[in-house]
């Protein structure tokens, strides 16, 4: 029943017909990852991959190839090639989780990708291309991120096409009993119990 709530679905759902960048904002648990779900489920490249990414747990000294691969032999460890997620997710859609915690370097490859569709695998040359739709997501403050030389400028802007804010549930209490109506149906199913409902406490 949430005004701010049904706004961010209906953006949702119309940029989901394009290929726009989106940055979803909102605090931990309000289902940032939920949304880019829908986005990718109503878009052209549903048929194809998804992938999330959360960039903040991956070390910083294998973001890059995670994201963009490696060759043979680039870094210890680095024992064949392997492909990244922009190469393997081509033609579907990338969810980059907490882009707050990438490396500045990380930052610059990205921000190729999504400029020109161009990458180069860790320890390579060679200029690869991808077809890959973005979305991404943060919980901090990613202007406060730029002002404090944590985070690309350009970066934010080329993320910020559309931008969707995800209010917390304390914002939207009318749908605190829709949620509860919602838990009881389920449990009532899962436990084979008929639970009546609960007091307003």
């Amino acid at each position: 029943r949430s005004e701010v709530y049904d706004r961010a679905l209906n953006t949702a759902s119309r940029v989901a017909a394009t290929d726009l960048t989106v940055l979803i904002t909102g605090e931990s648990g309000v289902g940032k990852e939920v949304f880019s779900h829908i986005i990718h489920s109503l878009s052209s490249r549903k048929h194809n991959k998804f992938i999330a990414v959360n960039c903040g747990a991956i070390p910083q000294g294998t973001i890059n190839s995670e994201l963009f691969g490696h060759e043979k032999g680039s870094f210890t460890g680095a024992t064949a090639d392997r492909k990244g997620y922009f190469e393997s997710v081509d033609g579907g859609t990338i969810f980059l989780d907490e882009i707050g915690e990438m490396p500045l370097d990380t930052q610059s490859y990205l921000l190729r990708v999504l400029e020109s569709g161009e990458f180069i695998r860790v320890g390579s040359s060679q200029t690869q291309t991808t077809d890959v739709r973005v979305i991404a997501a943060s919980n901090i403050d990613l202007l406060n991120h730029i002002r404090q030389g944590k985070f690309r400028e350009d970066l934010y802007f080329r993320f910020n096409v559309v931008c969707l804010r995800l209010p917390p549930l304390r914002e939207r209490q009318e749908d605190i009993f829709l949620l509860i109506d919602t838990f009881i149906q389920e449990f009532s199913r899962k436990h084979k119990k008929k639970i009546k409902g609960l007091t307003p406490e």
